[in-house]
């Protein structure tokens, strides 16, 4: 089945070009590249993700509570109607990350987020996500609001499984078109040659890590994608106050009942 639960703890840095080239000769030694990133090429990532029309997941999430939840709809690459993405919800409590999500058709993806009904039942669907996604659809009335994606470069520890880290660049985003097939392309979220890395453990970052951080001089940030693409936006239009309300556009599916008047 494609389904994927994670528990961990995720720690952030922005890294220039020549830091992460250099970055590479040590990680190397320990960790492995992921199969689509064989001879070091990215790969796509995409993300659709869902909010109410004043911004309120994200809103929370700025505000740094105990607390907190997204939900996205992610593809590797363009999707086209009859391939698998998957719906996501990501929740952190306490700093530890939990990540949930199922696989599904696009299509079965835009209807079940449009209705909050879940498709039928398929091999490779989570139920359990499916339900817990549908208990959030019928909490919050959520929109598709930001489109999101980068190129990724992903390492496995190959005596830590639980042990990956991540670089991403040409982060580009857009609040149009908002569409997983309508195209991968988008604003740039940081500037050129910048690569946000991610490492995430299952417990404490391994004492060679911490170790080969220190040598380069790398320190940990607080940087969130969807959080600084919704900060810039706020810039972009003056607004006098941090609610930055913004006009839905049409779900790709009729939207639930209790939602059709919103």
């Amino acid at each position: 089945m494609a389904i994927e639960v994670f528990n961990r703890y995720e720690n952030k840095y922005l890294l220039d070009g020549d830091t992460f080239e250099k970055l590479q000769g040590g990680l190397c030694q320990s960790m492995g590249l992921d199969t689509h990133n064989q001879g070091q090429e990215t790969y796509p990532v995409a993300s659709l993700y869902y909010d109410t029309p004043d911004n309120t997941l994200i809103r929370t999430s700025l505000e740094k509570p105990r607390y907190k939840e997204k939900l996205r709809l992610r593809a590797y690459g363009v999707p086209g109607p009859d391939e698998k993405v998957y719906v996501e919800i990501k929740k952190k409590v306490a700093g530890l990350v939990n990540k949930r999500r199922s696989a599904l058709r696009l299509e079965d993806a835009y209807d079940f987020l449009a209705s909050g009904e879940p498709p039928r039942p398929r091999p490779y669907q989570n139920r359990q996500v499916l339900g817990e996604i549908a208990y959030l659809l019928q909490t919050y009335d959520l929109y598709p609001a930001v489109y999101l994606a980068y190129d990724r470069l992903a390492w496995f520890g190959t005596a830590e499984p639980d042990l990956r880290v991540s670089f991403d660049r040409n982060i580009r985003t857009r609040r149009y078109d908002l569409a997983l097939e309508a195209g991968d392309y988008g604003s740039p979220l940081l500037p050129d040659g910048c690569w946000l890395m991610e490492i995430k453990a299952a417990r404490s970052i391994p004492l060679w890590l911490c170790r080969l951080l220190s040598d380069y001089e790398i320190y940990p940030t607080s940087f969130s994608k969807y959080g600084t693409e919704y900060q810039k936006t706020l810039e972009a239009a003056k607004a006098p106050q941090l609610v930055y309300h913004f006009q839905p556009q049409k779900a790709a599916r009729p939207r639930k009942a209790a939602a059709a008047n919103a």
